[in-house]
């Protein structure tokens, strides 16, 4: 992956990956970078979760628990219980401890 790939799948990692497993296995990306997109992909599918949740039509899927245990593998144990008081309950960069 080459810059502009890069910040695009910052953005929107799903404009550039099929699935978050392809982040944690792309080799051109550093730790630092498959740990952002992950935790931006977190995010998206958090919001995606309250949507449904508040009866929007879609499909519930396990890719909150996939990225989790990615994020898990990359940076160790994720600090789950000091979420943001939001619906999303999204990670905070505390959550999860960058180890480059």
């Amino acid at each position: 992956m080459q810059g502009k790939q890069i910040e695009k799948a910052m953005l929107d990692p799903v404009a550039i990956f099929g699935k978050p497993e392809d982040v944690a296995s792309e080799p051109s990306l550093t730790k630092a970078q498959k740990i952002e997109i992950l935790r931006r992909w977190e995010h998206q599918a958090a919001d995606e979760a309250v949507a449904l949740e508040e009866g929007m039509q879609g499909d519930e899927s396990d890719l909150l628990r996939r990225i989790f245990l990615l994020l898990d593998e990359l940076v160790g144990p994720l600090d789950l219980e000091h979420t943001p008081p939001t619906k999303q309950h999204g990670l905070t960069r505390e959550s999860v401890k960058k180890t480059s």
